[in-house]
């Protein structure tokens, strides 16, 4: 890859950076929508590669198709994990949880961080694919938590999570397309940056519930959790790296109990007054009212959600045979007049939908649309609200799904035209060309945030960008291990400005059309976290040269 025959130059890497820049503009300084938007950054792409990259329209036309498939991986989260929100929605389901979760704790704090940081971290250890963002955010919602805030929360939060999570798909993915000399230390030099996040990510939820207050009343709460989260990660890359996400944040999930007893968290202290995360002021009179289900049916959907991918996933021999069928499209090799060559596959990222997180949401969604039918739920909530019946849940998925659609195929559409046309290559070549050794280590993990920002994917942006990394760090005489975790834990933190991402949270608190203020949340979180964990890599591979 390092030896493209496109003159790596100032112009052509401004102009493979402007489809990004657009969308930066666009969403975060001008307030468009991610719908607009991304259309604009698609358009931007194609017109970069087909004037200036030098990329034919059949090569165009293979990349976004490509685009679109992949979209569908998004997508199959998005479109059950939306019809799961309006059953629990229109059956009274969210009521019932926030009364239930505000009468177990009176801290309203803990509560944010134990579905904020912990649960949302659980669910990417065993499914992933923006399952925690898609499910915690409508909980935060329900308990009280502004829209952009309970989508912010869950994006920072669980990034931590993302590569070694969903049982590791991101890291048995990097194993198959780079040759690592010595692949034990790249996991766990891996699971030390990412302890970056963790910690951050715990501070931060921190930081926007209530400022300097709360980060004093949360402190020891939040090393406690960083410690089992991100401590025990980098323990068990050591031993097992499949399982160093999944048992971690079991763990931290099995120990909000014993630590919702500790009577430092069993009331919200009075020093914490300023809540900008919070819809008004905290009313406990209304603990008085009441839901149409009990607290425990209301959790169900939750309960249902995790034993069927703990089923599928963590057993063995189920998770084998679910796993042998699998879907995938056949592409063409295509080239562009610059010598960027993108082989034939037959298929072309192939997928397993039994195995795959949209399944489980669907099922889950259909067994709890079945019960809380049943039960009368529906009917009791529409006498309450004045919604007709339960059918409006169909109208109102689709209310929701479709225009959340449009940007995320826009979105993926535009990272495969970028790759297809040799703008990706050009982007992180021209780093590498004018960094010094150190230099090009400490920006390692930005070009891995970069693959993870346009692909809304860690495995996706190590997938395009290990294979350079490794190049780069033989030719600059840098340890391979130390960049390849550095691409690794940047792929992570990327997600957490990721539009698909973005679009997948607002659509499921209710605020599609306010991806910009989201991503106004996670950007100065993104920044920081990646410059730290440049400092960081700087350091890794100073110890282990």
């Amino acid at each position: 890859m390092t030896d493209l025959q496109i003159p790596i130059d100032l112009f052509r890497w401004g102009l493979a950076l402007l489809p990004i820049l657009v969308l930066m503009v666009l969403m975060v300084v001008l307030r468009w929508t991610a719908p607009q938007a991304g259309m604009l950054g698609m358009f931007a792409a194609a017109a970069v590669a087909l004037f200036v990259f030098q990329t034919p329209l059949e090569t165009l036309a293979v990349g976004g198709a490509k685009g679109v498939w992949d979209a569908v991986f998004i997508l199959y989260v998005v479109w059950p994990a939306l019809l799961l929100y309006q059953v629990t929605d229109k059956a009274g389901g969210y009521e019932a949880l926030r009364l239930g979760i505000t009468r177990f704790s009176k801290n309203e704090l803990f509560v944010v961080l134990a579905l904020g940081w912990v649960f949302s971290s659980f669910l990417q250890g065993i499914a992933g694919f923006g399952t925690p963002i898609a499910v915690v955010a409508p909980l935060l919602v329900a308990f009280g938590v502004r829209p952009v805030y309970a989508v912010a929360i869950p994006i920072i939060a669980h990034v931590w999570a993302k590569f070694f999570g969903t049982l590791a798909v991101g890291w048995l993915a990097t194993l198959q397309v780079v040759d690592l000399a010595d692949p034990a230390q790249v996991a766990f030099q891996t699971g030390l940056l990412l302890i970056i996040p963790v910690v951050l990510g715990g501070f931060t939820v921190v930081w926007m519930y209530g400022r300097g207050p709360a980060l004093r009343h949360a402190w020891p709460l939040v090393l406690v959790i960083s410690a089992i989260h991100g401590g025990g990660q980098a323990v068990m890359t050591l031993v097992d790296p499949v399982l160093s996400t999944f048992i971690p944040a079991t763990l931290a999930l099995l120990a909000l109990y014993p630590l919702s007893r500790w009577k430092r968290y069993a009331v919200m202290p009075d020093t914490i007054t300023d809540r900008p995360a919070m819809r008004g002021e905290r009313d406990d009179t209304q603990l008085e009212a009441t839901a149409p289900m009990s607290f425990a049916m209301s959790f169900l959907p939750y309960v249902l959600l995790t034993a069927l991918t703990i089923a599928a996933l963590v057993i063995a021999p189920l998770k084998q045979a679910l796993g042998a069928f699998s879907v995938g499209l056949p592409f063409p090799a295509v080239t562009t007049g610059y010598g960027i060559v993108r082989d034939a596959v037959a298929p072309y990222s192939p997928f397993s939908p039994l195995t795959h997180p949209g399944t489980f949401l669907l099922i889950t969604a259909l067994i709890t649309w079945a019960v809380y039918h049943l039960r009368g739920y529906f009917q009791a909530q529409s006498r309450a609200t004045g919604h007709k019946d339960d059918q409006s849940v169909l109208a109102a998925l689709f209310a929701d799904a479709v225009p959340a659609s449009v940007p995320v195929i826009a979105f993926l559409a535009m990272a495969q035209i970028m790759n297809h046309s040799g703008q990706n290559d050009v982007l992180a070549l021209g780093i590498a060309a004018v960094a010094p050794a150190m230099a090009f280590a400490f920006l390692s993990s930005s070009i891995g945030a970069l693959g993870a920002f346009m692909t809304s994917s860690s495995t996706s942006s190590n997938v395009l960008f290990s294979n350079l990394q490794q190049s780069v760090s033989e030719l600059k005489s840098l340890p391979e291990a130390g960049i390849i975790a550095a691409q690794s834990a940047g792929g992570a933190l990327g997600n957490a400005i990721a539009p698909a991402n973005v679009v997948l949270g607002a659509s499921t608190a209710g605020i599609s059309g306010q991806e910009g203020a989201i991503i106004r949340k996670t950007l100065p979180w993104t920044i920081a976290a990646v410059l730290l964990t440049g400092a960081a890599t700087v350091l890794l591979v100073w110890v282990f040269p």
